[in-house]
């Protein structure tokens, strides 16, 4: 057989469902083709031409007429199963990891499938907005740190509840962020800069997507183009926490504190 890279390898069992489940039942139990025929929705003449397909690839041999998987054969069901998870985390976590890669935010792939995603819907548009303002409404006089691309009434609140309990917040936002705070939530802008539990910054580029830290919990969030967040990852991986801590640091380095920008809006 001519090697082509496992191209056609891999074409071949992924082309029958009856292959996959074929290959399965070896990997279980040595089986003969009549128990086969037997266990998997097939004729024996599929299963037949099926085993010999497996011969031909050297994924199973023969042995007193009972069927046995071969290391390469069990290694290459594996493979396959390891890339039907990843084909389903990747149905499950697309729309999250293509909106921060539309924004070059730099999400390590190995932090994907981490943690628990929440996703808005068209049934339930707010869902990323509620559980983040059930985390807020959680801190119970935690230490937050957050980044936010929008100013959300919900969010004020919630923020405000947390340090009425004791929190220490650091927020990040950024001008445009500022100027509709200023303009739309007044009495939430003095808070932020006559409470001395709350320390807000400014970043001098556009925010794209949201952070939020707190008791070991690091959370990204990802937004559409209008500015909606879609997806909310929570995680205590530390690749994820290692990644949050990273990108807030960077941009508090980078931003200007709440009180030195505020009288130019």
């Amino acid at each position: 057989m001519t090697s082509d890279g496992g191209h056609d390898g891999a074409q071949y069992l992924a082309g029958s469902p009856i292959r996959v489940a074929v290959l399965r039942t070896l990997r279980r139990e040595p089986r003969r083709p009549a128990d086969l025929t037997d266990t998997v929705d097939a004729t024996r003449t599929t299963i037949q031409r099926i085993l010999g397909g497996f011969r031909e690839r050297d994924w199973v041999v023969k042995r007193d007429a009972v069927y046995h998987v071969t290391p390469t054969g069990e290694r290459v069901y594996n493979a396959y199963e390891r890339l039907l998870d990843e084909v389903e985390l990747a149905d499950r976590y697309g729309r999250f990891a293509a909106e921060l890669e539309r924004v070059n935010a730099g999400f390590p792939a190995e932090a994907i499938g981490t943690g628990e995603l929440t996703v808005a819907t068209e049934q339930n548009p707010l869902a990323v907005v509620d559980r983040l303002t059930g985390l807020l409404r959680e801190a119970n006089g935690a230490e937050i740190r957050a980044v936010s691309p929008v100013v959300v009434q919900q969010f004020n609140r919630a923020a405000a509840a947390a340090l009425d309990d004791g929190s220490l917040i650091e927020l990040v936002i950024d001008q445009d962020v500022l100027e509709a705070s200023v303009s739309d939530f007044g009495p939430a802008t003095d808070r932020a800069l006559d409470d001395e539990c709350a320390t807000v910054y400014v970043s001098p580029e556009p925010i794209e997507y949201g952070l939020f830290e707190c008791d070991g919990v690091a959370c990204v969030t990802a937004y559409d183009r209008q500015n909606n967040p879609r997806c909310v990852l929570e995680s205590t991986d530390p690749v994820v926490a290692e990644w949050v801590d990273d990108r807030f640091d960077s941009l508090v380095d980078d931003a200007q504190r709440l009180s030195a920008v505020v009288e130019n809006v």
